[in-house]
């Protein structure tokens, strides 16, 4: 069976360290729509350049547009044998299309794997995160401390906390979250494994193991 996997999970889950970790076990292309819409602007594709109208107005790329950029990029030979999609779909609507794009490249989803965290431990993840403002290294006040306090291991650069990791935005997004994408359970239904993105990370891997191999 083709490995084909989407990762849910609200704001703060843990998504993107876990696609990474999945992606390079089993060598999987990482689709995420922000890399992509980065992708396509830097390549000034006319997709790319579709969504940079919307962007630079301030408005959210429609879901037509994001639908296309997906297709386009599931279509590509490195995703016959599978993929991780992390940040798509968002909504059912999204997911309808792309059971379409699924049927028409041999492609259905075969394991929706849902990272499950309690708000409480959600807004302590956010709240607590920092960045390199140089080379983007992630950090956390308490669970992923720097070497010196306010520098980034790796270049050195001043670590900043994102202006939207803030208590505040968390919510908002949470909101969205449960309105938009927990519907995606539903929709998927049977092909759906939730899994405790609170476990120590090698434990949750081999909880996502246990699911894909199983």
């Amino acid at each position: 069976m083709k490995k084909t996997i989407i990762l849910l999970g609200a704001p703060g889950a843990g998504k993107g360290t876990n696609a990474k970790r999945i992606t390079a076990y089993y060598k999987l292309p990482h689709i995420s729509t922000g890399d992509m819409f980065r992708e396509a602007l830097k390549n000034e594709t006319p997709l790319g350049m579709l969504a940079k109208s919307y962007m630079d107005k301030g408005l959210l790329v429609p879901d037509d547009v994001t639908v296309s950029l997906v297709k386009e990029r599931l279509a590509k030979d490195d995703c016959k044998d599978g993929f991780l999609l992390d940040g798509f779909p968002r909504n059912v609507y999204q997911a309808e299309e792309l059971k379409k794009i699924g049927e028409e490249l041999n492609l259905p989803i075969n394991y929706v794997i849902d990272i499950d965290v309690p708000e409480s431990v959600l807004v302590d993840r956010i709240c607590g995160r920092r960045v390199c403002k140089t080379c983007g290294a992630p950090y956390h006040v308490t669970n992923l401390k720097p070497k010196v306090e306010g520098k980034c291991d790796l270049c050195g650069g001043e670590l900043i906390q994102r202006k939207d990791d803030n208590e505040e935005t968390l919510k908002s997004r949470l909101d969205e979250y449960h309105h938009q994408t927990e519907p995606l359970v539903k929709f998927y239904g049977s092909a759906v494994y939730k899994v405790d993105g609170t476990k120590d990370l090698d434990l949750l891997m081999e909880d996502i193991k246990h699911i894909i191999e199983g």
